[in-house]
């Protein structure tokens, strides 16, 4: 957890969360349906293509994968379905979302200042796994994992992958930490529960497999500071990784 973080400190996907022309956005999570699809543009014309992280993880396994970028979207937005998706399909890109199992059909009212924001549903959800876009799990109900009890910990981390796999048939192999609150309890109960990777928000005293950092990407990144994004994460993330590998 702590070191040899190796390949998985290079990896560093790009973190989005709503994807919506709705501008009421206190926690600056929504990223308006233009500036996606002009992020995505600019990406492509630089010779990237946006992936999973599960694809990302696999072409980096195989000594490739240097102009594949994971893309992830974060809680499982209804709006991923209207807006995101076909963005993704236009670019012939694919993503990951995490999706809190427990709140399928909700909203998000761990967002106490709102504005109130609907979440995918279990058809969405299976509409989106058919589109090859791959689903990890976010946990039930989005809460800080290393402030929960044991039981509920172990309940946010199983419970919420086999809701998933239930509704699409599909494995799940990632989990993405609420808040990116981890320790090194969370961090064992995810490995536990079998997950293949899990990814975190920022640098932290862990690292690796299942802490893997991501960039954050909002409104205000137009293409050239999203370049700028992309290649100082993947500066950061090569030295991260010779740092850990000679450690």
């Amino acid at each position: 957890m702590r070191k040899g973080s190796g390949m998985y400190g290079s990896i560093a996907p790009l973190m989005y969360h709503s994807v919506s022309p709705d501008p009421d956005d206190p926690y600056r999570v929504t990223v308006r349906p233009e500036r996606l699809d002009r992020q995505l543009w600019w990406l492509r014309k630089l010779g990237r293509r946006g992936v999973s992280v599960a694809e990302l993880i696999e072409a980096r396994r195989q000594g490739g994968g240097q102009r594949l970028v994971g893309l992830t979207f974060d809680d499982g937005y209804a709006d991923f379905v209207d807006y995101a998706l076909p963005a993704l399909q236009r670019h012939r890109f694919t993503a990951t979302v995490f999706v809190l199992a427990g709140r399928l059909g909700g909203d998000n009212a761990w967002n106490a200042r709102g504005p109130r924001k609907t979440l995918m549903t279990p058809d969405q959800l299976r509409q989106v796994a058919a589109a090859g876009i791959e689903i990890g799990s976010h946990g039930l109900h989005h809460v800080s994992l290393p402030s929960v009890t044991d039981e509920e910990l172990a309940a946010e981390v199983h419970q919420s992958r086999r809701i998933l796999q239930d509704i699409t048939t599909q494995t799940v192999g990632g989990f993405c930490y609420p808040y990116g609150h981890l320790d090194s309890r969370a961090v064992s109960g995810v490995q536990a529960a079998h997950y293949d990777y899990a990814c975190a928000i920022w640098p932290s005293a862990y690292t690796g497999q299942y802490a893997i950092r991501r960039t954050y990407i909002g409104d205000a990144d137009s293409p050239p500071l999203l370049r700028a994004k992309d290649v100082w994460s993947s500066v950061k993330g090569r030295i991260r990784g010779a740092a850990h590998t000679n450690s």
